[in-house]
């Protein structure tokens, strides 16, 4: 199986998070361990965590005057090689912290365009990253040209620098037109795809990104798709055909979903995502083991709501059951794992009316999830096709 390389761990970083009003503590540092999952897989080591309380982010540097003079010193000190946001600079930030830090700066949002970007392998996801990283880049132009600031002004050189941003900015608008076209194409192309599948049953993986779409994906279709543990394993739209019993459906396994993830991000995976929007059924994949799964859990149905998919036929996946011992089980102090008839009993259970526990790499539960998953997709074929209904029977194990 052939797979994607992640960058050697070589720079060294900082990362920074604010606790705003209404915050808890525990929150922003879930977030800034994700961000340091994030630098990990983007090729960069976590040092140190830097956190300010306060109401609302400075506008001019995001954190506090001092805090950033404390970043500074750090960075200095420890020869630290980048410094990242866990949310959205603005332009004006971006600048105003870099040169307070003198180093290189990220924002949340710039990270998850460059994990993209390396993990990227088709034509068709390299040009919708390539999209999202120009119009991020686009009003974020002026802070590239700050060495001309000294010309600026003055008889036979007024605006050289603006002169430069404006002919960059022209082949950046250029370059952008270009590539909505030809992911309108690409577009075309998909839906033509999908129309050609004929009238067959649609089942859509989604989920938080790294909670084992591509796992399942992999069990249920006896395929090899690549999967690891990392975030963003899969950025291009796998289909593939199951048949369970005697009703064969397609399966499409889709990008994972991530808290803040970059607007331009959504707007460009529209092929990606149109593939949510036409399925039949969603099978929502949760990570059991996580522990901060139910901010996943909702991150992904607010996605979900944004992008116009909330009325679908829905089975609500607790996958990694194998590992939930971790978290302690259900009394302070006990360990042993919960059995699959104490998870039934569980919260959890309760949270959706078709809910099931398993693990994809341990095939725990699996026989029974795909009875389960057999009896959705026959009541939507039972619906598509009437008349055929005495092909149908009872499921049975494989």
């Amino acid at each position: 199986m052939g797979g994607i390389e992640t960058k050697h761990i070589t720079e060294k970083a900082v990362l920074v998070g604010l606790i705003q009003r209404g915050q808890s503590t525990e929150l922003v540092y879930e977030h800034l361990a994700e961000l340091a999952f994030l630098a990990e897989t983007a090729g960069a080591k976590t040092v140190r965590n830097f956190v300010q309380r306060m109401d609302l982010p400075s506008k001019k540097t995001f954190v506090g005057k001092g805090k950033l003079e404390e970043i500074a010193e750090f960075v200095k000190e420890n020869d630290i090689d980048i410094v990242i946001f866990d949310d959205e600079l603005s332009p004006s930030q971006l600048r105003n912290i870099e040169k307070i830090l003198e180093t290189k700066i990220l924002d949340r949002s710039n990270l998850i365009l460059d994990i993209f970007a390396n993990r990227a392998q088709t034509a068709n996801a390299k040009t919708q990253v390539e999209l999202a990283q120009l119009q991020y880049l686009l009003p974020r132009l002026t802070r590239l040209w700050t060495h001309l600031e000294r010309q600026k002004g003055g008889i036979g050189m007024r605006g050289p620098g603006e002169t430069q941003i404006e002919t960059d900015r022209r082949i950046i608008k250029d370059k952008i037109a270009r590539l909505k076209e030809k992911l309108k194409k690409i577009d075309k192309q998909k839906a033509v795809q999908r129309g050609n599948r004929g009238k067959m049953i649609r089942v859509a993986l989604v989920g938080y990104t790294n909670v084992g779409k591509s796992t399942l994906m992999n069990l249920l279709s006896k395929s090899d798709i690549f999967a690891e543990n990392k975030l963003f394993a899969t950025l291009d739209t796998t289909v593939r055909k199951i048949v369970i019993n005697n009703i064969p459906f397609l399966m499409t396994d889709t990008v994972g979903f991530i808290r803040k993830l970059p607007h331009q991000l959504v707007d460009s995976f529209k092929s990606t995502l149109d593939e949510v929007r036409e399925a039949d059924l969603l099978l929502h994949v949760v990570d059991i083991t996580h522990p901060a799964f139910e901010d996943q859990l909702n991150t992904v149905n607010q996605t979900l709501a944004d992008i116009g998919v909330t009325d679908k036929p829905t089975i609500l996946v607790f996958n990694k059951v194998d590992g939930y011992n971790e978290l302690g089980g259900f009394e302070e102090g006990e360990f042993s794992r919960p059995t699959l008839q104490e998870l039934e009993k569980t919260w959890m259970a309760k949270m959706h009316n078709k809910c099931i526990f398993i693990s994809a790499i341990e095939k725990i539960n699996i026989e029974e999830f795909k009875k389960m998953l057999y009896d959705e997709v026959k009541k939507l074929h039972v619906q598509r096709f009437p008349y055929n209904n005495f092909l149908y029977q009872d499921y049975e194990e494989e």
